[in-house]
C-alpha cells in the first residue's frame, strides 16, 4: 500500500481510537454541565401537575395553584418564580423537562442514593469507588477539559484522569439571625405580647436543630442556591473560556418543614437556581450556548403526598432538566403516565420510568458522537436512548 493510499483512508475516517478515547470527536467543542441537587429537591412543586386532581388532594396547602403556574403544556405547569429565567428557554425550545426519571436505588437515604447517580454503575452489582461516571466520561474524550466547581473532588469525578476542583463561596445566610432575635425580643419586653415573640423564637430554634443536621449532611458540603447564583456567572466564564466538562452541586433541597407553595422557602430556593441558571447561560455567551448542555438532576423524588409539617418526606421518582443550545426543549420527554394515587410507586412516590444512565447515555451518545462500546465505558451494562432531547 502507497503512502498516499494510507493517508486516503485516514483522511476518509471519522475518528481514530485507542483503549477507547475520542481522538477527533465530531463535536469535540461542546460543553456539558451537570447541576446536582443535593438533598432532594420537591419536583412535584416545581414541574407541577395541573391536570391531576390527585395532586391537589394530596397538598391541601402546599400545591402550587394552577392559576399561578406558567403553561408548559396541558398536563403540566412550572412553579412561577422561574418565570423571567428559566420559562423563556421552554419558550425558546431550549428547555425540556424529563419527569419520572431516577435510579433503582430504593433505599431513600441521601448518602446512598446520591453515591449510586455518581458512581453510575449496577445497584445490585459490586461497587467500584474509585470510578464516578463524569470520570469515566472524561477518561473516554480525549480532548476533554474536565473541572469539579467544588470543595473536594466528588465521586462523579473519581477516575482515570486528573480533574482539579475550585469551590464556590456558600453564602447563604438566615433571614434572622440570633442577635436579631434577641433585639427583637427586647422590643417587646413587659408587651402583652413578649410571651408569644419569645416562645416563637424558642419553636423556630427547635424547630432548626431537629431539621438542620440532617440538612447539612444532607446536602454534603454543596454550596446553597445562593451562593449558586452569585457564582454561577463565574462559572460561565470558565467553562466557555477554559473548560468543557463542568459538575457544580448545589445544597438546600431537604424540606420536610413548611416547604411552601407559590412562594416560601421552595420558592425562593428554586428562585435563586433558575436565575444561577440563567445567568450561567448568559455569561457562557450566544456562541458558545449553542453547543452547551445543562443537565439538572438530584438524587430522588419527594412524597406525593404532604407531611404533618408541611413539608415532604425522601420520595423516589423526580423531574431532571435539559437545557441548551443543542437541547430539543418546550417540551416534556420520555414515558409518562397519568398522576393519580393508582399509578404512585408504593402509594407514595412518583414512580421512576426512566433511568438516569439511559437518559444521559443518550445525551453523551448525541452531544459527542460517542458510539456503543465508549458508552458501555461510562455506563456499563446501559443501553441508550436519546429522548429526543438533543
Amino acid at each position: 500500500m502507497q503512502r498516499r493510499d494510507v493517508l486516503k483512508a485516514l483522511a476518509a475516517m471519522p475518528m481514530l481510537t485507542a483503549a477507547g478515547r475520542v481522538w477527533a470527536a465530531p463535536k469535540a467543542d461542546a460543553r456539558l454541565l451537570v447541576v446536582f441537587l443535593r438533598g432532594a429537591y420537591d419536583a412535584a412543586n416545581i414541574v407541577v401537575p395541573v391536570s391531576s386532581d390527585f395532586y391537589y388532594q394530596a397538598r391541601p396547602t402546599l400545591a402550587v395553584p394552577k392559576a399561578q403556574a406558567l403553561a408548559l403544556d396541558g398536563d403540566w405547569g412550572l412553579h412561577p418564580a422561574l418565570k423571567d429565567s428559566l420559562y423563556p428557554f421552554w419558550q425558546n425550545r431550549q428547555l425540556a423537562f424529563v419527569p419520572f426519571a431516577g435510579s433503582d436505588d430504593l433505599t431513600r437515604s441521601h448518602f446512598e442514593t446520591q453515591d449510586t447517580i455518581e458512581l453510575g454503575q449496577q445497584v445490585a452489582g459490586h461497587r467500584d469507588f474509585r470510578t464516578g461516571f463524569m470520570g469515566r466520561l472524561a477518561d473516554v474524550l480525549n480532548q476533554a477539559r474536565p473541572i469539579s466547581f467544588t470543595d473536594q473532588l466528588p465521586l462523579i469525578f473519581h477516575g482515570k484522569s486528573a480533574v482539579p476542583n475550585s469551590g464556590i463561596a456558600n453564602v447563604g445566610k438566615p433571614g434572622v439571625d440570633e442577635r436579631q432575635a434577641k433585639l427583637i425580643a427586647a422590643m417587646y419586653q413587659g408587651h402583652p405580647l413578649a410571651t408569644a415573640v419569645g416562645q416563637g423564637f424558642s419553636v423556630r430554634d427547635d424547630v432548626y436543630r431537629s431539621v438542620s443536621q440532617e440538612m447539612t449532611e444532607a446536602n454534603r458540603g454543596a454550596v446553597s442556591p445562593k451562593g449558586f447564583e452569585l457564582s454561577a456567572r463565574r462559572i460561565g466564564r470558565l467553562m466557555r473560556d477554559q473548560f468543557n466538562l463542568g459538575f457544580v452541586d448545589v445544597g438546600g433541597w431537604d424540606t420536610h418543614v413548611n416547604q411552601g407553595n407559590d412562594h416560601g422557602y421552595l420558592a425562593d430556593r428554586i428562585g435563586e437556581l433558575g436565575r444561577a441558571v440563567a445567568g450561567f447561560a448568559e455569561e457562557i455567551g450566544p456562541d458558545a450556548w449553542t453547543n452547551t448542555v445543562v443537565v439538572v438532576i438530584s438524587e430522588f423524588g419527594r412524597t406525593f403526598r404532604e407531611n404533618g409539617d408541611r413539608g415532604t418526606d425522601h420520595g423516589h421518582g423526580s423531574v431532571y432538566w435539559t437545557l441548551g443550545g443543542p437541547v430539543a426543549g418546550g417540551r416534556i420527554a420520555g414515558p409518562q403516565v397519568a398522576v393519580t394515587q393508582a399509578n404512585l410507586f408504593q402509594n407514595r412516590d412518583l414512580p421512576v420510568l426512566t433511568d438516569y444512565r439511559v437518559m444521559f447515555s443518550g445525551i453523551l451518545q448525541k452531544l459527542y458522537s460517542l458510539d456503543a462500546a465508549q458508552l458501555d465505558q461510562v455506563f456499563p451494562g446501559v443501553a441508550p436512548k436519546t429522548l429526543g432531547l438533543i
